[in-house]
């Protein structure tokens, strides 16, 4: 199989049942908080447009987490300080986070405290109908400590509205060009979905950002993240505590030892934590209402955990 070619063999249901073993009966694999660096506010699912495979499911219609408010915010930044926690970046997600309206309030108020914030955007029109509130946070913050990172699933047109809808590569590009203009940090997140080598992929995107005068290095995996693809119905090896050294890979490398995820689910009187940013809805996997209390061992008992974070190498924090 071509790497990044997607394996749709069925999942085996036996596998990532138990929080504590895997299905061959092997210790699973935890990962424990060494220091909670990033914080992550969900802003809620609702999203201006439905792509082909969104790790969230967000969408028009999807109000499954509904929109994080400015005080739920302000509650979490004011433990941070109460607690001396090391949080130094605040990550923004949803859905499309400049759907809600209280997203530039919650920007003032990281900024305001010392953090660095990190958006993730598709840049298409609810950024576009924010333009004139994100010059005016410029002007109050300058553009040092806030970076937007665009998803740009593709290199080419084609690609990327095979995955994000007819229509979509055009405002992306007119949203990526006038933070470009006014000198905004931007990232991008593309995917490896389509068979490419990296190697080839990144070498693609660095045609396109030339030919956008776009001061990005692709081949900074920072700056250019390739996420892989998931699929939670697609099989994938459970990971075992031995697996660390099979792989050579270090749990306080998964980003669910250094992040936690803010979340409000519709029907809930307050938001919830969760590990990381790709386990917002499964009721396994919450921690609790504080921080104070979302400091235990995550269990890697999901597919997304051995995908995405073990054998994909891949961190939605910065």
């Amino acid at each position: 199989m071509p790497e990044g070619a997607h394996d749709l063999t069925p999942l085996d249901p036996a596998k990532f049942q138990n929080p504590f073993t895997t299905a061959k009966g092997e210790a699973r694999a935890s990962v424990a908080l060494s220091a909670l660096n990033t914080l992550w506010f969900n802003t809620g699912s609702l999203c201006n447009i439905t792509c082909e495979n969104c790790y969230m499911n967000s969408s028009p219609t999807n109000d499954d987490l509904v929109y994080l408010s400015r005080d739920h915010a302000r509650t979490y930044l004011d433990e941070i300080a109460s607690q001396g926690l090391a949080v130094k970046d605040i990550g923004f997600t949803g859905g499309e986070p400049f759907m809600n309206r209280d997203l530039l309030a919650m920007l003032d108020d990281t900024m305001e405290r010392g953090f660095t914030a990190l958006v993730l955007t598709n840049a298409m029109k609810p950024l576009w109908q924010k333009r004139n509130d994100l010059l005016d946070f410029k002007t109050r913050h300058g553009a040092e400590r806030v970076k937007f990172r665009v998803s740009i699933d593709h290199h080419s047109p084609q690609g990327h509205e095979q995955e994000r809808g007819e229509g979509t590569w055009a405002p992306m590009e007119h949203g990526v060009k006038w933070l470009i203009e006014h000198g905004f940090h931007i990232d991008v997140a593309g995917r490896t979905m389509w068979g490419e080598t990296p190697e080839a992929a990144r070498q693609a995107y660095q045609q396109l950002f030339d030919a956008w005068n776009f001061d990005l290095d692709a081949q900074d995996p920072g700056r250019l993240v390739l996420f892989p693809e998931m699929d939670d119905t697609c099989d994938v090896p459970e990971i075992t505590t031995q697996c660390w050294g099979i792989l050579n890979v270090r749990p306080d490398a998964m980003m669910c030892a250094t992040s936690r995820m803010v979340v409000h689910r519709n029907g809930d009187v307050s938001p919830r934590i969760v590990p990381c940013t790709l386990l917002p809805f499964d009721a396994r996997f919450d921690m609790g209402e504080s921080l104070a209390d979302a400091g235990g061992a995550v269990a890697l008992n999901h597919p997304h955990c051995a995908k995405f974070c073990v054998l994909g190498g891949a961190s939605c924090s910065g």
